[in-house]
Order: C-alpha cells, then structure tokens, then sequence
C-alpha cells in the first residue's frame, strides 16, 4: 500500500516517515514554506533514535500526483477546520480503474476531536478513525521531532462506525512496524472521545503557555467535568481513565521538558486559525444539544480563537485573567 500523508505536519510528517523509514511507499501532501522546505531540504524527522531526513515525494494536491492507485491509503492529518476543504479535494480525485477516492479509498482520520470522522462519512465510503497519542513538534517548515520512547506514539485504529476489518488489521499492522504501538480495536471512537477530555486543554495552554500550574490544572478539571456532563446526557461512551493509563504506560515515554502542543504550535506558526471549535466547542455544541451549561468550554474556545484571529502571542494571557472569565461566565449560566 502506497500512504499519502495529506498534512504533513507534526502528525503527519511523523507517521509518514516512520512508515518509509520501515520500507513504505508514502507521499507527503504539505503546502506553502512547508512544501518547499520539503522538496528542497528532505523531511528533518528527529525521534528518540536521532535525527534523519527523508527525501519523499511531495505534492499539494491530488492534481500533481496523478490517477490515484487501488490500494492507496489517505491520512488525513490537517487540523478540522481544514478538514471540509482536504476531503473534497482529494475525494473526487480519480483512481486507476474507476470510481473515485471516496468510492473506493480508505481514508483515516488522524486527527483530535472527533468531528472529522464525521465530515469524511458524509464524503467517503471507508472511514477509518485513528486515535493518536503523539506528541511531536512542528514550529519550522520542513523540521519536525517526535520523542517518544521506546515507541513513538500510540495508535488506536479502527473503523469510524464502529468495527473492524481486513483494511485496518493490515493498516495496523503497517503503523505497527513502523515504531508505534498499534491497537486495532471495534470502538476506536470510545478512545477518541476519553482523548478529547484531554485537549479541552489545549486552548488553556495555547492562551497561558506550556508551562505547568495548578491554576491550568483546576480550569482544566473544570472543562473536563462540564463534557462529562454532556457525554452522559448524550449517552457517548468514552475510555476511562485506567484504561487510558494502562494503554500509555511506558509505551511511548517523552524526555523531560517543557513542550506546547498542537493549538499553542498553531499559535507559534502564525497559522491564522485553531482547532478549538472542534475541541471546547464539541462540548459547547453537545451542551446547547442536550440543555446543559458550558461556561468554561465556551470560554476556552472564544479566547483560543481570539488569539488566532488577532495573531496575538501564544501564552501571552495570564491564567488568572483566563480563570476569571471562566468564573464571569460561570456566574451568568
């Protein structure tokens, strides 16, 4: 199988050159600084077994790479707000033989929240969802490091609807070869749910900054407890804390340090947008759904997308501000 990387950022560089590294073929879809730095320069792909570059095949669309192929696999690893876009591009690209990549393609979700899973089943007829525990670095074009040890990442892979099949268990077992620990379960969405508790926090760091505090901690509990609420109302099932735990222990160790995540490297590669509507404002939306209050998520994706929109510093705002516009919007619900 041939894996087309469509967003060749932090996720999907990683998983990308992983795969060659183990001797697949992969095409990295990048656009902008980022596709030039990578036909000119190679991937720069640093792990914990150091640092190479790989010189892979680069496009921007499916316009410059051609009929698409049978046993093509689609990574979709841009950020959501770029989803819609991506899938209609590359949906309607031909494949050798008939039929286009929607019809006939796998294509697998890599990316937070669960919103995109969604959008590609209205497009594509083989969904797969890909729960990714990554953590990796993308702040320069055509540079990107992932640390994890003694595995790169986790992967929780299976069928968006629910299930698994011949296509994913081969999937799995590519991604397994390629350095990461690779599970190819029924209910890939009950882990992407327990996943997102986990980045309603992004906004708090992408607004205050990385770096540890227990005020961060608190506001954060807080946003968790309100899509706890919202999950139970809407019936969604989600992975719990112990089995998250037992699924990451040791597996994917990071070295000590401090590190932004995905929303505040957004904010710190001046991108212009942030994925907190698909993550705060997933538990905004379920709460207006099932009539249940979400001050604290609506904050938290206001404020994040404020500091898109306005280019402001990421970490520039101090948790006491962020905190007590939680707490205002608290007192008015």
């Amino acid at each position: 199988m041939r894996y087309i990387m469509i967003g060749a950022g932090a996720i999907g560089a990683t998983i990308g050159g992983r795969l060659a590294e183990a001797g697949g073929e992969v095409v990295l879809v990048a656009r902008g600084p980022h596709a030039d730095a990578l036909r000119a320069d190679g991937l720069r792909l640093t792990t914990a077994d150091g640092a190479r570059v790989h010189r892979l095949p680069v496009v921007t669309g499916p316009q410059e790479l051609g009929e698409l192929r049978p046993d093509d696999v689609l990574l979709l690893a841009v950020k959501t707000q770029d989803a819609i876009a991506a899938l209609d591009a590359w949906g309607d690209a031909e494949v050798t033989g008939g039929g286009t990549a929607a019809q006939r393609l796998a294509l697998v979700c890599a990316q937070n929240g669960v919103e995109s899973e969604r959008l590609a089943l209205r497009r594509f007829d083989r969904v797969y969802g890909l729960c990714v525990w990554l953590p990796a670095t993308f702040l320069e074009p055509g540079a990107v490091s992932a640390l994890g040890s003694p595995h790169t990442g986790i992967l929780h892979l299976g069928r968006a609807a629910g299930g698994v099949d011949a296509r994913a268990r081969r999937i799995g077992a590519d991604l397994a070869g390629a350095g990461f620990e690779t599970v190819v379960t029924e209910d890939v969405m009950r882990w992407k749910y327990a996943k997102l508790l986990g980045n309603l926090g992004n906004a708090v760091q992408a607004t205050t900054g990385p770096e540890p505090d227990p005020a961060k901690g608190a506001l954060l509990v807080r946003a968790v407890r309100e899509a706890k609420a919202v999950f139970a109302a809407a019936g969604i099932a989600y992975a719990s804390p112990a089995e998250e735990a037992a699924a990451r222990d040791g597996k994917a160790a990071q070295p000590p340090g401090v590190r932004g995540g995905s929303s505040w490297q957004s904010l710190r590669r001046g991108t212009g947008s942030i994925e907190a509507d698909y993550l705060n404002g997933e538990i905004s939306l379920l709460g207006r759904l099932h009539g249940i209050a979400t001050p604290v998520n609506d904050v938290l994706r206001r404020a994040a997308n404020i500091f898109a929109r306005e280019g402001l510093p990421p970490g520039s705002m101090t948790i006491g501000d962020l905190t007590a516009l939680a707490d205002e919007a608290q007192a008015r619900a």
